[in-house]
């Protein structure tokens, strides 16, 4: 399972798990396919910020499938 931490790992339609937000604190994760990448350094340190498919933006926390 990759970090999320680089944007040539994630592409349209990736199955990811985000942190939004508002969910930092807690670590609470939200599953989804990926919409658009919003990030446009090569990497992030906390992970790079993405648009899932139903419009909730947040950090890439893991990648679910390669």
């Amino acid at each position: 399972m990759s970090s999320g931490q680089h944007r040539k790992e994630i592409y349209k339609g990736l199955n990811v798990g985000i942190i939004l937000k508002k969910d930092q604190r807690t670590g609470t994760i939200t599953y989804g396919y990926v919409k658009d990448i919003l990030t446009s350094a090569s990497f992030h340190s906390r992970g790079i910020k993405v648009r899932l498919e139903d419009g909730q933006v947040g950090r890439v926390a893991e990648i679910l499938e390669e």
